[in-house]
C-alpha cells in the first residue's frame, strides 16, 4: 500500500497539533512534530538540540540542514512505513523541495497539505494563555481548559509558559511565518494537493470540524 504523506501548514498556535492528533488517531499514521522533536533534543542536550536552541529561543527558524537531516532519519523509522503526518515541517519552500526529493527517492509524494487559517490576533491571545506541563507535556489554556489547581498539571507537574510562547517571541514567530512559511500555500496549491479552511473563535470553524472535512477531501486523493 502506498504511503500517505500529509503536511500541515499554519501559523504557530493555529491548531496543527490538535489536527495532527486527530489524524493520527483516525488514520493510524506516524505523527511527526518537528517542534516536539527539537524541544526533546534541547531538553536532553543532544548535538541537534544544542544547534537548535539559540534559534528556537529567539523565535526564529532552525537552519534547513538541521531539520532536513532529522526528517530523513524519521522517514526511515518502521513506524513511518504506513505514512507520516508532518506537523511543523516543511516551513520554507526549500524545505518543501527537499521533502519532495526525499520522498521521490522512495517512490512516493505528498498526498495532501492542510492549511488552517486563524487570525494572528487570536493566535497571540491563545499563546499568551497557554501553559505546558514540565513533566508530561500536557497543554492547558487559562481561558478554555484551565488546570484544576492553579499552576499544576493533573499529574502534579509544574505548569510553565514556554519561552517561544511569550508575547514578544510569538510576534516574531508570526512575522517569520508570514515571510517564509506562508508561500507554502501557493506551493502546494500549485501542486494540486492543498486543502485549506478557516478555524478559530473569531471566525470560521473548530479545528475538529476542519479535520472532518479534510478527511472527506482525502478520499478523493
Amino acid at each position: 500500500m502506498e504511503r500517505t504523506i500529509m503536511v500541515l501548514i499554519g501559523a504557530p498556535g493555529s491548531g496543527k497539533g490538535t489536527a495532527s492528533k486527530r489524524l493520527k488517531k483516525d488514520l493510524g499514521l506516524l505523527h511527526v512534530s518537528t517542534g516536539d522533536v527539537l524541544r526533546e533534543n534541547v531538553k536532553n542536550g543532544t548535538e541537534l538540540g544544542l544547534k537548535a536552541k539559540s534559534y528556537m529561543d529567539a523565535g526564529g527558524l532552525v537552519p534547513d540542514e538541521v531539520i532536513i537531516g532529522m526528517v530523513k532519519e524519521l522517514l526511515e523509522l518502521p513506524e513511518a512505513s504506513k505514512g507520516v503526518i508532518f506537523d511543523g515541517f516543511p516551513r520554507t519552500i526549500s524545505q518543501a523541495e527537499a521533502l519532495d526529493t526525499m520522498l521521490a527517492e522512495k517512490g512516493v509524494e505528498v498526498t495532501a497539505a492542510l492549511n488552517i487559517e486563524v487570525p494572528f490576533e487570536e493566535i497571540e491571545k491563545r499563546m499568551a494563555n497557554r501553559r505546558t506541563c514540565s513533566s508530561c507535556g500536557s497543554i492547558y489554556s487559562l481561558d478554555f481548559n484551565p488546570p484544576t489547581v492553579e499552576g499544576k498539571c493533573d499529574c502534579n507537574g509544574d505548569l510553565i509558559q514556554r519561552e517561544d510562547e511569550k508575547p514578544e517571541v510569538v510576534k516574531g514567530r508570526l512575522a517569520t511565518y508570514k515571510a517564509q512559511s506562508a508561500p507554502l500555500v501557493d506551493y502546494y496549491g500549485n501542486a494540486g494537493n492543498l486543502y485549506q479552511d478557516s478555524a478559530g473563535d473569531i471566525v470560521g470553524k473548530t479545528t475538529h470540524q476542519v479535520v472532518d472535512e479534510f478527511q472527506e477531501f482525502l478520499k478523493s486523493k
